[in-house]
């Protein structure tokens, strides 16, 4: 164990730093977003967050109504929280489940057939470390068709998830995930291919389920 001195000394408290906060911009987002973010953060709080799960179309009403592009067939469930819905798409038949967030500083899509399941944090906002500033960078995330992410997975800034993938439980994916692959861990790796489903050789060829197959109402399907 290091003595009193050791430490202060190995601390070096004349070293420079790598970032200044006192540098970073206060106010990273358009003028125009402030005042709508507020509006939204009152909104989702008493309208939106902690509504009946068998309402879902109040939901998209709500959400709509900020500029999220989602059909009626999509599904958000109770309890998920969108950060900016006017940069937020989603899909014929996707769903999110409880407790997710999509914290979506830049445009977050997911494609149609796609569910995301309870717990999961879809991250559409990072840090330049390069710079001292830390100025704020908010890459796009796109989740493509008939994709299961499983339940508590964190999907990073500037992924691609393609079609028909699946994310592991606890997963932490901060690369693309190539199409019809499987992939877990931290950090996230291909573990196998996703085999064709049952009964896709009976499909037909524009069949737009995808292989997914995922559930309109997503409720305790996390893996």
């Amino acid at each position: 164990m290091d003595t009193p001195t050791e430490a202060a000394q190995s601390s070096q408290p004349n070293a420079p730093l790598y970032q200044r906060l006192d540098l970073t911009a206060a106010y990273p987002y358009p003028k125009a977003w402030y005042a709508r973010r507020l509006l939204w953060s009152l909104v989702e709080i008493l309208f939106v967050k902690h509504t009946p799960a068998r309402l879902p179309g109040w939901r998209r009403f709500w959400l709509r109504r900020f500029g999220a592009v989602i059909p009626d067939s999509a599904n958000i469930r109770p309890r998920v929280s969108i950060k900016h819905p006017w940069i937020f798409e989603m899909g014929e038949h996707s769903a999110i489940a409880e407790d997710t967030e999509i914290y979506n500083l830049g445009p977050v899509t997911i494609g149609e057939h796609s569910v995301i399941s309870q717990g999961s944090y879809v991250c559409a906002g990072t840090h330049d470390y390069t710079d001292r500033a830390l100025p704020l960078v908010r890459p796009s995330i796109t989740i493509g068709r008939g994709v299961w992410i499983c339940a508590h997975a964190f999907i990073g800034p500037g992924v691609t998830v393609a079609d028909n993938a699946i994310v592991g439980a606890r997963a932490v994916v901060t690369r693309d995930v190539p199409e019809a692959k499987i992939v877990a861990g931290n950090p996230a790796k291909v573990v196998r291919d996703r085999p064709p489903p049952k009964g896709m050789d009976q499909a037909s060829p524009d069949d737009s389920s995808g292989p997914a197959g995922a559930p309109t109402n997503p409720h305790g399907a996390g893996a």
